[in-house]
């Protein structure tokens, strides 16, 4: 039996501005494409299917679209897909009747009946081989929020959390091996984010409480043959198990990402026992530039932009660009100095990061007690050692602006 993993599709997403509708149609014509090449028997997307719980109109579109496609070409497929953190329950969850009725499983949350018991019937679902015989069962958990979980019955040496996961996670591979036939595999599923797992930059956040609550490998029970997950973007084993991973996003979803090799897992189960894990590199429609590749003084990286090639095309076609760029104090008209350089050249600007060269012997507060420095002092200083030397006075007219602001407010 064959099983794709992937995840973190966060469609609608916009990078700076720029839509990113034409990046996610490649992906998914690339994605059923290599479905149907593959006669792949499942289809396991863990969570962030969405970039925001409310996604535009042309994302479900787009979704629709590629489901539709699927069920024409591989009519067989088990799909099953999941709520992340970035997706809303309730919208996910609205459709499950229908996309049942043709063997699509979409969950967005999970649910309780009224003794408070998990509905069962919806985080397990079976994955049925080309003679339509049951070949395993996939846990199909969606992103868990602190009130999913039960934890009235925990010491208080436990962490509520994670161990709310942990105990949830339990009884849902418990039910699982109550219905599990000898031959048939366990396949966990989860948007968590795990202890050791590598974040990006900008894009990822930690989720349920913070890195403090990252949750160890143990979660997930050793007679699962694999635990496809999702939630971060950089595609990475868990705890050095090759069967615990994040298969990562399919596209870069900040500049920081611009290295990362993206892929989907292509699995491969004989019976119950995981034979082959082979990854399955995304092509990249669209590029990301750097330039410079470091931070230089503005005349140093505007002459770089000015040595781009000339060039049209497809505007969602050009590769997206981030300027580093190397200042002494701020540079009024930046941006616009910026787009002239660029002018006829065949890229988008997306963003201009700016580097202040620091005073190696400015002044600091740290050795003062909060209550003895203004904030006048904690602004001035904070401006000295971003740009070197003090504030303009329009500036700390402002900032004065602000805290009397402020004291207004907390007076009222």
């Amino acid at each position: 039996m064959k099983i794709l993993h992937t995840s973190d599709w966060h469609l609608g997403h916009q990078l700076h501005g720029y839509q990113r509708d034409y990046e996610h149609q490649q992906f998914l014509d690339w994605l059923a494409d290599t479905l149907e090449r593959e006669q792949v028997d499942a289809l396991l997307v863990a969570g962030d299917i969405f970039d925001s719980a409310n996604p535009p109109a042309s994302a479900w579109r787009m979704l629709y679209r590629f489901l539709a496609r699927l069920a024409k070409t591989l009519p067989e497929l088990n799909v099953v897909m999941t709520g992340g953190n970035h997706d809303s329950p309730s919208k996910l969850d609205a459709p499950h009747e229908l996309l049942k009725a043709f063997d699509l499983h979409l969950v967005g949350g999970i649910s309780r009946d009224d003794q408070g018991r998990l509905e069962m019937d919806r985080l397990l679902v079976p994955l049925t081989n080309r003679s339509g015989a049951t070949a395993a069962w996939v846990l199909a958990v969606p992103f868990l929020r602190s009130s999913d979980l039960r934890t009235d019955d925990l010491s208080e040496d436990d962490d509520r959390l994670i161990k709310g996961v942990e105990t949830l996670y339990q009884q849902v591979t418990d039910a699982a091996r109550a219905v599990r036939q000898p031959g048939q595999a366990l396949i966990g599923m989860g948007h968590v984010y795990m202890a050791s797992g590598q974040l990006s930059e900008m894009s990822e956040r930690r989720v349920l409480g913070g890195n403090q609550h990252a949750l160890p490998a143990s979660v997930f029970p050793d007679d699962l043959c694999y635990a496809a997950l999702g939630h971060l973007h950089l595609a990475q084993r868990v705890a050095k198990k090759e069967h615990i991973r994040y298969c990562g996003s399919p596209l870069p979803l900040s500049m920081s990402e611009r290295h990362y090799k993206h892929q989907v897992v292509l699995l491969t189960l004989e019976g119950e026992t995981l034979s082959g894990i082979t990854p399955l590199p995304v092509p990249r429609v669209v590029d990301m530039l750097r330039v410079p590749a470091e931070p230089q003084p503005l005349e140093q990286a505007l002459n770089a932009l000015k040595a781009l090639a000339a060039g049209d095309g497809p505007r969602e076609t050009q590769p997206y660009l981030e300027v580093p760029v190397l200042l002494d104090k701020p540079q009024a008209m930046l941006r616009e100095k910026v787009l002239q350089a660029l002018e006829g050249k065949a890229v988008r600007l997306a963003k201009i990061t700016t580097h202040y060269r620091q005073q190696q012997d400015a002044p600091s507060l740290a050795h003062q007690r909060l209550s003895e420095v203004s904030p006048q002092q904690v602004f001035a200083l904070s401006w000295q050692q971003k740009y070197d030397g003090q504030p303009p006075s329009a500036m700390r007219e402002a900032f004065e602006s602000l805290l009397t602001r402020i004291d207004d407010e907390e007076d009222k």
